[in-house]
């Protein structure tokens, strides 16, 4: 396996002071995975080594190409080698079942995934929204609004690799008690997340109606569209949320929330989730 980190040469500027200083620095790797499917390549992005497993159960998962981890009978790494001659193992190669088949075609995309991107160069984002197989149930997953604060600490105090690095976006899945279930870490945000559905579905199959994503990043699109891929009533994210990642929370009954910081969020869809005692959505 790859290592998540890695050690480099830095200069240290302080203009204010004219010190400059050389040191080695902890980084976070970076490296391409290709994910295959019975040996042909359906997609490639860049991420950080680890996890890789869960990385391409939660990837087909949240693309729709696969309805439960249990379609899958094998995955190994394919021992490809750099310019050295080390492997790299950046190559997992997917077998489903017998008698199994993706359950969708995969999206087209016009470029290579990036660990900036999740869905960018789809063709349409009709065909995100066509592909969601569940509704996030209204009565399900009633969370305490003093819970919602406290899980960005939560997730921070188990963001190991960002506590070495400053780099890595992190991902959690947490019950209503704000307890964690699960937690990954990636370069890319989008990885850390499929990282985190594919941990949880080796074991339960989805929907996921009774937990909550926390997520270190903003509140993309692509975010809310993988959370409601396995059902996923709720997400909670550090930072802003976008105008599409609004409209499709509202639109399969997902509780938004973003600007999650100290003991203030902003929820953007479906507040009627958050209940403290008595209903407090009023007052949010």
């Amino acid at each position: 396996m790859g290592r998540v980190t890695t050690r480099v040469p830095r200069l240290r500027v302080d203009v204010g002071s004219g010190v400059e200083s050389s040191r080695p620095d902890t980084v976070l790797v970076e490296e391409p995975l290709e994910v295959r499917v019975e040996g042909e390549a359906l997609a490639t992005t860049m991420r950080t080594p680890g996890d890789d497993f869960d990385y391409a159960i939660g990837h087909l998962l949240t693309e729709g190409l696969i309805h439960s981890a249990h379609e899958v009978a094998a995955m190994m790494h394919c021992t490809d080698v750099d310019a050295s001659g080390v492997a790299t193992f950046n190559v997992v190669d997917v077998t489903l079942r017998p008698g199994g088949h993706l359950r969708a075609r995969p999206r087209a995309r016009t470029e290579t995934m990036t660990s900036a991107c999740g869905v960018c160069g789809s063709q349409s984002v009709d065909d995100v929204r066509s592909a969601l197989r569940y509704a996030a149930e209204p009565g399900r997953a009633r969370i305490s609004p003093a819970v919602v604060a406290g899980l960005p600490d939560t997730l921070r105090s188990a963001q190991k690799i960002f506590e070495r690095t400053g780099g890595a976006h992190a991902a959690a899945l947490v019950d209503t008690a704000g307890d964690l279930r699960v937690v990954r870490e990636d370069v890319g945000r989008h990885n850390a997340v499929d990282k985190v559905i594919g941990a949880l579905a080796r074991d339960t199959d989805p929907p996921f109606g009774d937990l909550v994503l926390v997520v270190s990043a903003r509140a993309s699109f692509e975010l809310v569209q993988k959370a409601a891929m396995v059902g996923l009533p709720a997400l909670v994210a550090v930072g802003a949320p976008s105008s599409l990642a609004i409209s499709l929370a509202q639109k399969v009954g997902m509780t938004l929330v973003a600007f999650a910081r100290g003991t203030t969020f902003s929820v953007y869809a479906h507040p009627e989730r958050l209940v403290a005692g008595q209903d407090v959505t009023q007052n949010i």
